[in-house]
């Protein structure tokens, strides 16, 4: 569907936001709130770049992806944490050096700060079960031992997220999450921007 923005009298006349007027910024709130609510959409669209991509690894990122949060939906996890689940490693395609710090911001606006936290640090801990192969210390997470959400990540990685590499697991199709996708992303809890959704 084209973006109605694109015919001139919809879109805001300044050339620098210094010259912009009320009825420029009513236009471009007006568009806000469309966009905004295809978000879900286009994470979801995103996720399926990691379709195919084994970076060597036994199963390809978007099945781990999957199995990670099938693993954490079996074992009772609530749909925010399932969501986390499934897209922790959604930064994988443009953060090779800093893939859970995407995935962190990128829900950062819809999740709980423990959920939040424990993706942004998922990579950290994940790396005690393969550092030391690296020549790398596979303790450094102890570094964060005394933070609250310390064990809540530690057992994300160890029931879920290293736990699902396995070529044989019967993962949940994308389907089955994207409706949980789609409800999380509709409503941030925390974001400068919330109040242009009302308007």
């Amino acid at each position: 569907m084209p973006d109605h923005g694109d015919h001139p009298e919809a879109r805001a006349s300044f050339r620098a936001m210094t010259e912009g007027t009320q009825e420029d910024w009513m236009k471009i709130a007006g568009h806000f709130g469309p966009f905004a609510a295809q978000g879900g959409k286009r994470v979801l669209d995103h996720l399926r770049l990691l379709d195919g991509d084994y970076g060597g690894f036994p199963v390809d990122r978007l099945t781990h992806s999957l199995q990670t949060a099938t693993r954490a939906h079996k074992d009772g996890r609530d749909e925010e944490y399932v969501v986390c689940a499934l897209l922790h490693d959604i930064g994988d395609t443009l953060g090779a050096f800093n893939h859970p710090d995407i995935a962190a911001a990128i829900l950062k606006p819809f999740v709980s700060e423990k959920n939040h936290w424990m993706v942004e640090n998922h990579g950290l801990f994940q790396g005690y079960y393969y550092f030391h192969y690296l020549g790398m210390d596979r303790d450094l997470r102890d570094g964060l031992r005394d933070h609250p959400y310390f064990q809540y990540t530690a057992e994300f990685c160890e029931k879920y997220d290293q736990a699902a590499f396995d070529p044989d697991y019967e993962s949940m199709p994308l389907e089955f999450f994207e409706p949980m996708v789609i409800k999380l992303f509709a409503t941030p809890k925390n974001s400068v921007y919330s109040p242009a959704l009302s308007e």
